[in-house]
């Protein structure tokens, strides 16, 4: 398959790259540069998603069979003291992209978040449970779905969530340096996800797009844990002192967004559509810590 990536340069975008250039013609762009990589990278391309008319040319010179689409503007705080570009990219900018799609023909996979939701559910949510996003991103990332929906049949969302890996700024090496630099650290004990690795989602999103099994999926790793609990396996694994961290309540942040307070998502039509199912998160998160090291 011909695929092109959006966002190549960010955290998944990059694992996309060498998980689907095993098998498939990958070409990309962003409007950043492209990290070191230890592997041959694509072709990379600056384009801006917000220009719909050179979009629309990049895409009838590649011709790709199936576009995906990672490009976002994922700052939570940013978006919300910023909600003007945060539609403009994240809505506007799915918009130009599912047209671009629509002319030339292929399908599009949107990546798409757990914050669509409220939180207020208290268990997992399915793919059928209906979006109320807290926040001015997963308004804006919701908006993206449907303009998705709005304009292609052929497509799939996919909702992930807590993203880490090895190319880009991530939860795990953030409380790894502050863990270095400070006698304490307070991480938020009161909003509860599911920690998922940008290696086992591109797995999945191979499987999914050699299929024409369209329409939205959760895809994350197994289990869930707080934000605090999740530091505290990170600092467990790097053989750091766990007392050093102390939990705190979401509120005491004071941060410009609201965040699910429970945002954990059921890969239930993952299950039913291809049989697979994802591993538990700490095994996922042990892996990261193992391959980090030898790095």
């Amino acid at each position: 398959m011909n695929v092109l990536i959006t966002g190549i340069s960010g955290m998944l975008g990059v694992d996309l790259c060498k998980t689907l250039g095993e098998d498939n013609e990958v070409v990309g762009f962003d409007v950043r540069d492209f990290p070191s990589v230890p592997f041959p990278p694509p072709i990379i391309h600056k384009i801006d998603i917000t220009n719909l008319e050179k979009l629309k040319n990049f895409f009838y010179q590649l011709s790709p069979d199936i576009v995906i689409h990672t490009a976002a503007y994922t700052d939570v705080d940013g978006c919300e003291k910023n909600p003007d570009k945060a539609y403009k990219i994240n809505a506007l900018g799915t918009r130009n992209v599912a047209l671009a799609c629509q002319e030339i023909k292929a399908s599009l996979m949107y990546i798409s978040t757990d914050f669509v939701f409220s939180g207020d559910k208290n268990e997992p949510y399915f793919e059928f449970d209906e979006p109320s996003p807290l926040s001015v991103y997963g308004k804006s990332k919701l908006a993206g779905e449907n303009y998705v929906k709005a304009f292609l049949n052929r497509y799939f969302i996919v909702r992930t969530s807590w993203l880490y890996g090895h190319y880009g700024k991530n939860f795990v090496e953030t409380i790894l340096k502050l863990a270095q630099e400070k006698n304490e650290l307070t991480v938020v004990d009161d909003q509860v996800g599911s920690p998922t690795y940008t290696i086992d989602l591109a797995e999945q999103i191979k499987l999914l797009i050699k299929t024409e099994l369209y329409g939205t999926y959760h895809i994350t790793n197994f289990g869930s844990c707080s934000w605090y609990e999740f530091a505290r396996e990170i600092l467990k694994l790097a053989d750091i002192k766990e007392n050093k961290i102390k939990p705190i309540a979401s509120k005491e942040l004071r941060r410009p967004a609201s965040r699910p307070k429970f945002s954990v998502l059921n890969n239930y039509c993952l299950k039913l559509s291809i049989g697979n199912s994802m591993r538990e998160w700490k095994a996922a998160l042990k892996e990261y810590m193992s391959k980090r090291v030898n790095e």
